[in-house]
């Protein structure tokens, strides 16, 4: 059955990627075809949320590190948590494609009335009064409603779905699901979840992506990782693999005005239109990074916002599949970093 599933996925994970080409695992060099047999072991298909960033490979192997570490691999917290927080953040960023496969699995999971509930009404509607206190804390923030031990699993998933939610919005459509009458979308929401649940059941061992990456050392604003090594492994390597990659493909100017901006992250954004302060940071920059600059915000600030436009004058600047996904992942992972390192803003709670 898994080598069926698997064997669907793959050319249906290639029809949902935009604005870069799939790699097929047929035609994938050493380093992206290591990440994909773990991937379809451990996560039961290519999953497309990984698989777009194939065209760079260090960051391909970054984002597996972080989410099978952080959301896969058993550890204190259990996995019904952790597809909450997931889920949770998928709404704060607007990710509708990462809120149906989460709430999926999580319905999967959880089964019964929490399970309909889930796939009817979300998060709200959970009558667990333990998972809706996470999911708010992953939606509002806040006090987090679990020990300190369980900082590295619980706000590893909450960064490492605020980094997904940014590149699935540019790179994936709205949603797994193709457009289909309401009755028959139910019907495959409940199939979905049924795969989903079955697939999150699958026991991995913990430790095996971050050997992906090059070891090394742990930033300070991941120190919320450390009380678990596979979890601060995972995210030192691809914290180093993602700045190398952005290094590579995001302007010294961008970073720059990047990092300047980010506190601005800790209020919401508008509901329509553009911050008050968004263009004239834009038209400050030297004329041949502003393409690159414009990208780089919408993708941290608001990716959902994020048009084809916004990619189409990035590759009239000279971007390949490979520095646009570079781009990308870099502006995400500073978002999710940023936001990582607030996410206990006091002491933890049982």
């Amino acid at each position: 059955m898994g080598k069926l599933i698997r064997r669907i996925a793959r050319p249906a994970t290639a029809l949902q990627l935009r604005h870069v080409a799939p790699v097929p695992p047929g035609r994938a060099g050493r380093p992206v075809t290591a990440v994909y047999r773990q991937v379809e072991r451990d996560f039961g298909m290519l999953a497309p949320p990984v698989a777009l960033h194939a065209v760079a490979p260090p960051a391909l192997a970054a984002a597996w590190a972080m989410l099978r570490e952080a959301l896969l691999a058993p550890g204190a917290v259990e996995r019904d948590v952790r597809e909450v927080v997931a889920a949770g953040v998928s709404q704060v960023n607007r990710c509708p494609y990462c809120i149906e496969v989460h709430g999926s699995a999580l319905a999967g999971l959880l089964g019964g009335a929490d399970a309909r509930a889930v796939l009817v009404g979300g998060l709200a509607e959970l009558r667990d009064a333990r998972l809706r206190r996470v999911a708010d804390w992953a939606v509002h923030g806040g006090p987090p409603p679990f020990p300190a031990e369980h900082a590295p699993e619980l706000v590893g998933v909450f960064v490492v779905f605020h980094y997904l939610n940014r590149m699935v919005n540019v790179f994936l459509p709205e949603s797994p699901l193709p457009p289909v009458p309401t009755p028959v979308a139910a019907a495959l929401r409940r199939g979905a979840a049924r795969l989903l649940g079955g697939l999150a059941r699958t026991v991995v061992v913990p430790g095996e992506a971050p050997g992906l990456l090059p070891p090394a050392p742990l930033p300070a604003d991941l120190s919320w990782a450390a009380g678990r090594p596979h979890v601060s492994a995972a995210f030192a390597r691809a914290a180093a693999a993602v700045q190398a990659a952005g290094e590579r493909s995001v302007p010294t100017a961008v970073r720059q005005l990047l990092a300047a901006q980010l506190p601005r992250l800790d209020t919401p954004p508008p509901a329509l239109g553009e911050p008050t302060w968004f263009d004239a940071a834009v038209a400050a920059l030297p004329v041949p990074d502003r393409a690159a600059g414009r990208l780089t915000l919408r993708i941290a600030f608001a990716s959902y916002r994020v048009t084809d436009d916004d990619v189409a004058r990035v590759r009239a600047a000279g971007y390949d599949d490979r520095a646009l996904v570079e781009l990308a992942a870099w502006s995400s992972l500073a978002a999710a970093r940023h936001l990582g390192a607030r996410a206990l803003p006091g002491p933890a709670t049982r």
